[in-house]
């Protein structure tokens, strides 16, 4: 629900309020989020905060380099595409048994404070005991040339990320200089690649309390919808190619639903965070 909102320059400024419970959200935890719950797109330069004045979301479009966005879809598309079920209920499923939940093209590459459970069954059936709770992921060891070659884009968005979001981003860059398991030269330990992939609604869990999530978008071919929306306060966000997002992805947010227009349409998100526990 929009309370105020005002323009500076060419930024628009909102203090949004919730139009949801916080006991209504826990209910809605995992449902897909609705259009009829958004009150206000954004597809502009615009900042939104809460009533309470802490910032919700900042985005701002057309800031990322084609050349560096063309490098990062060509080396990473083929992997973004492998079917995955370990997103459970984010992805809607309420299976207990991770490999029933339905396949979706959710991948990460960076690094990741938990082993996937094909490792896990190695390790007991090995006994090999791993203190070090944090790998190296399948994309990094299987593909180290397509993964150097993604890096100028996620490079690109941190610097975007420490001029747009600096209170956040000193922070979150403090705690990723203090490990080795990082992105070169970033805040960011990880990136999650979701191809054509509609989140529920959910918080993110396992990131940087402190620090904000970026949210970047590869598009081929056309298609409507698919914003970001925080439904709790009304807000969606239409991410388009070469636009970038800050987001406190500890708040309520999803997906609205993608309309394809052209059959082989593609939405290609790139999430980049930093694992607390790394």
């Amino acid at each position: 629900m929009i309370v105020k909102k005002e323009k500076n320059g060419d930024i628009w400024k909102y203090y949004v309020d919730k139009n949801i419970s916080d006991s209504k959200m826990l209910k809605l935890q995992n449902t897909l989020a609705k259009p009829s719950q958004i009150d206000l797109t954004i597809d502009f330069d615009a900042d939104v905060y809460t009533t309470d004045g802490i910032l919700l979301l900042r985005f701002r479009k057309n800031k990322l380099s084609q050349k560096k966005i063309d490098d990062f879809y060509d080396s990473v598309i083929d992997f973004a595409k492998l079917t995955s079920t370990n997103r459970g209920s984010t992805s809607g499923s309420k299976k207990k048994n991770v490999r029933e939940n339905p396949k979706i093209m959710s991948n990460i590459f960076g690094y990741f404070d938990r082993f996937s459970p094909s490792q896990k069954a190695i390790m007991t059936r090995t006994g090999v005991k791993n203190l070090l709770q944090v790998r190296e992921t399948r994309f990094n060891v299987d593909y180290p040339d397509n993964y150097k070659k993604t890096i100028p884009l996620i490079q690109e968005i941190d610097k975007l990320y420490e001029k747009m979001t600096p209170e956040q981003y000193k922070k979150q860059r403090k705690k990723a200089d203090q490990t080795p398991f990082k992105i070169s030269g970033t805040s960011f330990t990880t990136i999650t690649t979701n191809v054509n992939f509609r989140t529920t609604i959910h918080k993110d869990k396992g990131d940087d309390e402190e620090g904000f999530g970026n949210l970047a978008v590869i598009e081929k071919g056309k298609y409507e919808g698919a914003e970001t929306c925080f439904p709790q306060y009304g807000v969606a966000v239409n991410v388009r190619m070469g636009d970038v997002l800050f987001m406190n992805v500890h708040e309520w947010h999803g997906n609205l639903p993608m309309k394809k227009i052209d059959n082989d349409a593609i939405r290609l998100s790139i999430v980049c965070y930093l694992r607390y526990k790394i």
